[in-house]
């Protein structure tokens, strides 16, 4: 069985859309998008520097708008379930039939600028944990006030609060913990921090008609499948300012019998996580158009068990 997942924010870095675009009507259906939502995706995804890109409103869109242009150059395929981390839960809402297009960027402009306000209000940031027990981890992040704001499996879990707290926690690692890694994100997302940008989000959201899923949507709530477009919906609103949970998320795909994972551009973070968390899976990032043919190799045997 295939699951097709798309990455969350920190993932893109400089020019990552540049080969994309230059695939047939490629560059056409960004210039669209950027017109609806009033942003330059070409410009961001080509020619922006690593600041830009790092800005929340600015990045949220521009992975969206990567996940639906790598995948549609996949061509017509039918995974047996769909799942995105974090802002990829939007781009997968879209491949799941619940959102078109336009309507998933839409909703992923509104939410980058009210998580950026959000995050503007206190310096705040996340940063991964490399090694160490997950249980000791997060005892020792709550004692530090920090949040496990992504608890991503394969014993990888991100800490998010203020820049003081995650200072201590550079100072003050967990037992195991070899590292502490900074992450390309400019707020403390999925943690109380995000709290205001929920309502405005909720008034983006009342605004849209979703339809039910076509295949498995995976949720990062608790890594469920999610039934109805109402109820997707509702819980992409919610999970703004609550943890997500990754690893639930693959626990779900081992149950349904995953083969295999595709992972739209710019890809390679959960591919990495699923060879740790489900070995014997076969994976696959789309980082540049020259991983499409060994995607659709992969998707034309995986995809048929689904």
């Amino acid at each position: 069985m295939l699951v097709l997942v798309a990455p969350g924010q920190g993932a893109q870095t400089p020019g990552f859309l540049t080969d994309w675009l230059a695939l047939p009507g490629a560059a056409d259906r960004v210039a669209a998008w950027s017109d609806a939502i009033g942003l330059d995706l070409a410009h961001y995804g080509t020619k922006a520097d690593a600041d830009e890109i790092r800005d929340t409103s600015v990045a949220q869109p521009l992975l969206v708008a990567a996940g639906l242009l790598s995948a549609a150059a996949l061509g017509d395929i039918t995974p047996g379930a769909v799942a995105g981390h974090s802002v990829g839960e939007i781009t997968a809402a879209a491949f799941a039939g619940v959102l078109d297009d336009t309507a998933a960027l839409t909703l992923v402009r509104r939410r980058g600028l009210a998580m950026a306000e959000a995050a503007a209000v206190t310096e705040t940031g996340m940063s991964a944990l490399l090694g160490g027990d997950p249980e000791v981890s997060v005892a020792h992040l709550e004692k530090l006030g920090l949040t496990p704001a992504n608890v991503n499996g394969a014993g990888q879990i991100v800490a998010a609060g203020t820049m003081e707290q995650l200072a201590a926690l550079n100072e003050d690692k967990p037992e195991g913990v070899r590292k502490v890694v900074p992450l390309k994100v400019a707020g403390a997302f999925h943690t109380r921090h995000m709290a205001p940008a929920v309502a405005k989000l909720a008034e983006a959201a009342s605004a849209l008609t979703p339809a039910d899923p076509t295949v498995t949507y995976v949720s990062n709530r608790d890594g469920q499948a999610v039934a109805t477009g109402a109820e997707m919906l509702d819980r992409l609103v919610g999970q703004v300012a609550n943890p997500v949970r990754w690893d639930l998320c693959m626990e779900t795909f081992g149950k349904l019998g995953v083969t295999a994972i595709v992972e739209v551009c710019p890809g390679g973070t959960l591919t990495g996580l699923a060879k740790r968390a489900l070995p014997g899976v076969k994976t696959l990032a789309l980082k540049t158009p020259a991983d499409l043919d060994a995607a659709r190799e992969l998707v034309a045997v995986h995809a048929q068990q689904a």
